[in-house]
């Protein structure tokens, strides 16, 4: 019990469940968008709701009552179309928003660690310098 403890309050642990959190709050967030912007977009070229679009193979498709098919076969790509602008749309969100800014901000402090290192190189071979300057006379 007390190592399935520390597992659970280790950061890691709970680093994860605020992304999932988050995650599923960002999802939401971005059906949301592509139900409120997008579809009416497409709407002004056609039908408002994406998951309308339908094509039928192997004669024609017939509905029951309820609404499934009861003969042919439905192709729904209007359903896959919705689904794959939804993933651009969070897969651009989140390299514009996320990855960008940590690249940069990465590249930022590998620049600033190699200009730390060069300074210090300097900075060691001045005190060497002075140190030979100052030992020179006692000679």
């Amino acid at each position: 019990m007390k190592g399935f403890k520390e597992f659970l309050l280790r950061g890691n642990v709970v680093e994860l469940a605020v992304a999932v959190v988050i995650g599923a709050a960002f999802t939401n967030l971005v059906n949301t968008f592509v139900k409120g912007v997008i579809n009416p977009i497409v709407g002004a070229f056609g039908t408002k709701d994406l998951a309308s679009y339908t094509s039928c193979l192997k004669g024609p498709c017939e509905t029951g009552p309820a609404g499934e098919v009861t003969s042919g076969v439905l192709i729904l790509w209007g359903s896959v179309l919705s689904a794959a602008l939804q993933f651009l749309i969070t897969a651009l969100v989140v390299y514009f928003v996320l990855i960008v800014p940590m690249n940069r901000m990465a590249a930022r402090r590998k620049s600033l660690a190699e200009e730390a290192v060069e300074a210090e190189a300097k900075e060691v071979k001045l005190l060497t310098e002075i140190r030979d300057a100052l030992v020179a006379p006692l000679r």
